[in-house]
């Protein structure tokens, strides 16, 4: 009998059957852009964990950080003995996020928790209670951020009730929205959050740049400066969610880069850590500071070991220039899926997606990409779906693939696409 199978059967008595995995093979080594399960199937990583593994699985300086740190210290916990690394992430993404004004940083686990301590601080600061998202957001799977996040299944379904004072407004989708430039579809927003809420009511405006999750959603050129302007107008502080799109992943250090935006925070996590788990908030320092002391932190929150894979993923995202290597693998993807016809083909950097439809308009067809998905794993190519409609192929391939292991997982995607 195969491992996986095996495995499998151990798991079905074992793992709660709430927790999903896209594929039913189980990973015996990982490298680079390449992963081997534990019957020695090789795959094409166009996953890279959901966005985690952007400096490619098992990076040489990631381990060895990893490694060195271990043998150091595991854990002391920064809120009762600092050390060194915890600061040195912190000052990394004081350099990194948009934004040339004064800046504090704070470190946690995971992306949902980042956004939750991003909401904590605006609340703080403002004293305001609502906080205001968009359409087809997902933003994590705790209390709150479940209330942040649109989709209900598989996400929300029957586990309410969720955090109050969450506010949704319209999401610039070039695809259904009937082509709105970004002032408008801005407008449209800005309408519905004045009318339903109250500019002197909102904490913060929350969005990810490119919505991750919901689709892969790029809003149109202008949009997201129009809704920064109209925040910091109201009083409201203004968040980016860069935890899929931060760290080189678009083309830019951060998505929000690519608009000349400067939030007033940034919330990370996903490729920072080389594939460990940390996350962070960092924004203007006023804000940051307006929270007493205490009143952030966390056990786990930057742990040494994390902080020393970070400091090392960032290390080599400088050394490779990823962000330039992301552009090139847009540049290869985004040409070659346009000229399949498949559907709606965008994205930015190695950020790319197909949203399938069905002939003759822009009617969801979740079983072509079910179909495609599955297609592509049969064919040895880890691949994602997403969407509010799950119409959505996504790739986020690591940002160390060759040419040759693109262009090979392209052959896959096409076949896989152009199944009748």
């Amino acid at each position: 009998m195969p491992s996986s199978e095996e495995l499998q059967k151990r798991r079905a008595t074992a793992v709660a059957r709430g927790v999903t995995s896209v594929i039913s093979s189980y990973v015996d080594t990982a490298a680079g852009a390449g992963i081997r399960d534990v019957d020695g199937n090789t795959w094409l990583d166009f996953a890279s964990g959901i966005a985690v593994t952007s400096v490619g699985n098992a990076a040489p300086r990631v381990v060895a950080a990893v490694q060195a740190q271990a043998e150091r210290f595991t854990h002391t916990c920064f809120m009762v003995a600092p050390y060194e690394s915890y600061v040195a992430v912190c000052e990394q993404l004081i350099e990194l996020t948009p934004g040339t004004f004064e800046k504090r940083a704070a470190l946690f686990n995971s992306g949902a928790e980042a956004v939750e301590n991003a909401v904590k601080i605006a609340r703080h600061a403002t004293g305001r209670p609502a906080v205001v998202v968009f359409d087809h957001a997902y933003h994590g799977r705790t209390n709150l951020t479940m209330a942040l996040t649109a989709k209900v299944m598989p996400y929300k379904h029957r586990m309410g009730p969720f955090a109050p004072e969450v506010y949704r407004a319209p999401m610039s989708y070039p695809l259904r929205d009937g082509g709105l430039d970004g002032f408008s579809a801005a407008q449209k927003a800005i309408d519905v959050i004045e009318k339903q809420v109250g500019g002197p009511n909102v904490a913060a405006v929350l969005i990810e740049p490119i919505q991750g999750e919901g689709g892969f959603v790029e809003p149109a050129p202008g949009f997201l400066p129009a809704l920064a302007e109209w925040a910091r107008a109201a009083g409201a502080v203004f968040i980016a969610d860069e935890i899929q799109t931060g760290f080189c992943r678009t083309g830019d250090w951060f998505a929000s880069d690519h608009e000349g935006l400067e939030p007033d925070l940034v919330t990370t996590a996903k490729g920072m850590g080389g594939g460990l788990p940390i996350a962070g908030v960092v924004g203007r320092a006023e804000l940051m500071d307006a929270v007493h002391a205490g009143g952030l932190g966390g056990t786990y929150g930057g742990n040494p070991i994390a902080c020393a894979a970070a400091l090392a993923a960032v290390e080599t995202m400088r050394e490779l220039d990823l962000p330039a290597a992301a552009r090139h693998i847009g540049d290869v993807m985004l040409p070659r899926l346009r000229s399949l016809s498949v559907g709606d083909v965008r994205g930015r950097g190695a950020m790319v997606a197909v949203e399938l439809v069905r002939p003759g308009g822009i009617e969801p067809d979740p079983v072509r990409a079910a179909t495609a998905a599955k297609a592509c794993h049969d064919a040895g190519l880890l691949v994602l779906t997403c969407g509010t409609y799950g119409n959505v192929l996504r790739f986020l391939p690591p940002l160390v693939i060759t040419d040759d292991e693109l262009a090979r997982g392209l052959d896959i995607v096409e076949r896989a696409l152009l199944l009748p």
